[in-house]
């Protein structure tokens, strides 16, 4: 489906007419329970809604549960919400997703994630409002909830913002290590969509555009109050989920999910943790342990691109230049520093860190062996 989107500073003001168009009834504003404020976004929308009815949900974590998006769930249900706003991280926008998407297909919620049923039905209006330059969730068909300490994702063309407005001004106050955490994780992405088997020519020149601007912009972000950092890096992280929206990500998102399920660290940090070996991990690719069917010679060709991309020479400071900007922006590289280093620890992420949809999109196949070995050289 197409997609609208509005990127730059007071892009939050095309709201007006997006809400005159559809004129709703009741509108599902789905937020963070502190960055709605913090991040100056309540001020503006409290203006902008002044004459809607809203109904506000802010009752989920920050790696949301199923049980959560069923308590929005009913309440939407019940307020017979018929547009939805998600203002947030990428934690309020999956959140969203969830709640529009289920309202809208009759089974419960568990057989979709379970891949038992398929969604059906498009949801209501929805319009993301990125509070981060991270995520890129305003962008993508994918949603993601945790059961337990399972993290579950759905996919479907049906959970695609009708509209994504990226507007600068929101990421302004976000804390340091958010915004790091948050940039690291839209140049993880972008990272994998580039060399992820499924890439296309149009992943790869969205990828491309990420990356640059990421490598070039991120520490400004972070060490001083450049406008112009700001707005590109709401870009390259918008840009960045176009990117695994066609491509998917790959095996270093498969690898954080225990690390933030069972020991708590931020996902854009925990993806970021392995970007550096990994770099190294798939140049190493053989014609014996290769996935993309396009061959040794592409896949090894996407390397090198990536490696220029970067501004390395090799893939050896590729892979250095991505842990020095992790530390520049002040984010922990190895596992002792954020205390997961022990051998019980690395094992749960090794036993929890294969999931399938992720893994499996890696152009080198990544055995238990491997990993465990990446994981030592960060530990």
């Amino acid at each position: 489906m197409s997609q609208r989107v509005y990127i730059g500073k007071n892009a939050i003001i095309n709201l007006k007419e997006i809400l005159r168009k559809h004129n709703p009834k009741r509108i599902f504003l789905v937020s963070g329970k502190y960055s709605y404020e913090k991040s100056g976004a309540k001020a503006v929308l409290d203006i902008i809604l002044k004459n809607y009815n809203v109904v506000i949900f802010s009752d989920f974590e920050a790696n949301p549960e199923i049980s959560s998006v069923k308590k929005g769930l009913d309440i939407f249900r019940k307020n017979n919400c018929d547009f939805v706003i998600a203002v947030g991280g990428g934690s309020a926008m999956d959140t969203a997703k969830l709640i529009n998407i289920f309202a809208a297909n009759n089974e419960k919620p568990i057989e979709y994630l379970k891949k038992k049923k398929n969604i059906e039905n498009k949801g209501n209006v929805f319009v993301a409002v990125p509070t981060t330059s991270g995520s890129g969730s305003e962008a993508t068909k994918f949603a993601v909830v945790n059961i337990g300490k399972t993290k579950r994702s759905l996919e479907s063309n049906f959970i695609i913002p009708d509209y994504a407005i990226v507007d600068p001004q929101f990421t302004k106050s976000l804390p340091r290590y958010q915004i790091a955490s948050t940039g690291i994780d839209a140049l993880s992405q972008a990272i994998e969509s580039y060399w992820c088997i499924y890439s296309t020519n149009e992943s790869k020149k969205y990828a491309a555009e990420a990356i640059k601007l990421i490598i070039e912009n991120l520490s400004k972000t972070i060490h001083n109050t450049s406008e112009q950092a700001r707005e590109k890096m709401a870009r390259a992280a918008y840009l960045a989920g176009k990117a695994i929206n066609i491509s998917r990500t790959t095996a270093n998102h498969a690898i954080s999910y225990p690390i933030t399920s069972y020991f708590n660290i931020a996902h854009g940090h925990a993806v970021g943790l392995t970007i550096p070996q990994m770099i190294i991990y798939n140049s190493k690719v053989t014609e014996k342990d290769l996935l993309d069917k396009r061959g040794i010679a592409y896949a090894k060709d996407k390397i090198k691109k990536i490696i220029n991309l970067i501004g390395a020479k090799n893939v050896e400071e590729a892979s250095k230049k991505i842990t020095n900007l992790m530390r520049e922006i002040g984010l922990k590289t190895r596992l002792s520093e954020l205390g997961i280093g022990t051998k019980d620890k690395i094992n749960i992420i090794i036993k929890n860190g294969f999931n399938p949809d992720r893994v499996k999109n890696n152009p080198r196949i990544l055995t238990k062996n491997a990993l465990r070995e990446i994981l030592e050289e960060i530990r």
